[in-house]
């Protein structure tokens, strides 16, 4: 399970995530020369009951909003750090607004540095983001005062976090294998290292597996979790692969580790699209859009169904400028190129959607009617069994159970 932070530039992230974990997330020079983040951090959180938890610390800079995306997929649940001192900042409303297009909780909302304000300041700050996160999802967060100076209220908040995760759901073990890259490195002995947050599936030394969008094979030589090297993981975990096989310029980060030929990289996608009201004139037939899926950020052509009237909520065809790995079911981000702004997001109904679709032909039915429709569509070249769970969005298993039906 994945823990994500959020928040502003300089409200405290990484020290907290430092006073929960011990771990110091900042590990670039110019991180700690300048003091802010920059790139991801991990580091694993012990909760009582549940066990170990991976932390995804993201930058907080606008700059960084890319970077930030790369970590925020695939995570579990979301915990908002907002500064005492500052209280709600622009970061917070788009990190927020992120998460909610991700359809990611937020349960527990931190109010750092409250060693800098008096209690009636902390109340009102804490007020302010309570009301925030509680008019976009439908449980209202827990909100906790902390201070990594003193101490205050960090195991309040350790218990907490501790509840939440019992209540998330575990992944689906017995699917096909996908995990996003966000990091690439070698090491000394060992050779590349790919990591990530494995998306489903699980994972065993000895695998062969291929890097999309480029194709090329690797071998599993080991696999790691939180530092600690075994045999087996699964969708849910943080994981360091070594790679047999691949060089470290053979792989980038917004690559994808898979286990089937099953997986194709795509150019195409059909969508759902949910567009922000502040931006929804601007979106229409034709404009250009940056689509990150997983930790990849390509840029996209809205081709359909619009025709050039404005966009709210609808379905389209995006065609993108350089091929992803998608699948049925996956959530996504939507940004303008410039100015560079959060603008919506979208589920992909169908990653290898037939050429000449319509609205109709890619809205989203039921998985069984979904099947039906998918079958229709294929005519006489039909589908080969083995893409009903990509096309689908389902485990194998799911699957062959809709076909027998």
């Amino acid at each position: 399970m994945i823990l994500g932070t959020a928040g502003h530039i300089d409200h405290g992230k990484t020290s907290l995530v430092r006073a929960l974990t011990g771990v110091d997330t900042d590990r670039l020079p110019e991180e700690k020369k300048r003091g802010i983040t920059i790139d991801l951090g991990f580091a694993p959180l012990k909760l009582d009951d549940v066990g170990i938890v991976g932390v995804v610390d993201v930058p907080g800079h606008e700059g960084f909003i890319k970077t930030m995306l790369a970590g925020a997929t695939g995570i579990d649940l979301g915990l908002l750090v907002v500064s005492g001192d500052e209280g709600v900042m622009p970061q917070t409303r788009e990190h927020l607004e992120i998460l909610r297009l991700l359809n990611v909780p937020v349960p527990v909302v931190a109010v750092t540095k409250t060693d800098l304000v008096d209690a009636d300041w902390a109340n009102l700050v804490a007020e302010d983001v309570r009301a925030l996160v509680a008019a976009q999802q439908a449980s209202p967060p827990e909100v906790i005062g902390v201070s990594v100076v003193t101490g205050n209220g960090i195991e309040d908040l350790r218990a907490a976090l501790a509840v939440a995760f019992r209540e998330v759901a575990p992944s689906e073990g017995a699917d096909l294998f996908r995990m996003p890259i966000d990091r690439v490195f070698s090491i000394r002995g060992t050779g590349t290292v790919v990591s990530g947050t494995i998306w489903s599936g699980s994972v065993r030394p000895g695998d062969n597996f291929r890097l999309l969008p480029s194709g090329k094979e690797a071998r599993v030589r080991r696999v790691e979790t939180h530092g600690a090297v075994v045999e087996r993981a699964e969708a849910g975990n943080r994981c360091a692969i070594a790679l047999s096989n691949i060089a470290v310029e053979d792989t980038q980060r917004g690559d994808v580790l898979v286990d089937s030929t099953d997986w194709k990289p795509t150019t195409r996608l059909a969508a759902r699209l949910t567009v922000t009201e502040e931006f929804r004139a601007a979106v229409t037939k034709g404009r250009i859009v940056q689509v990150h899926l997983g930790t990849s950020a390509i840029p996209a052509r809205v081709r359909f169904p619009l025709a050039g009237a404005a966009l709210n909520s609808d379905y389209a065809i995006l065609s993108l400028k350089a091929p992803l790995v998608a699948r049925s079911g996956d959530r996504f981000v939507v940004r303008s190129l410039s100015p560079a702004a959060t603008i919506g997001g979208g589920i992909v109904v169908d990653p290898h959607p037939a050429r000449g679709s319509t609205k109709e032909s890619i809205a989203e039915p039921p998985s069984s009617e979904k099947l039906l429709q998918l079958l229709r569509f294929a005519a006489l070249r039909g589908i080969p069994r083995e893409e009903l769970p990509i096309r689908l969005g389902i485990p194998a298993a799911a699957c062959d159970s809709l076909a027998k039906s």
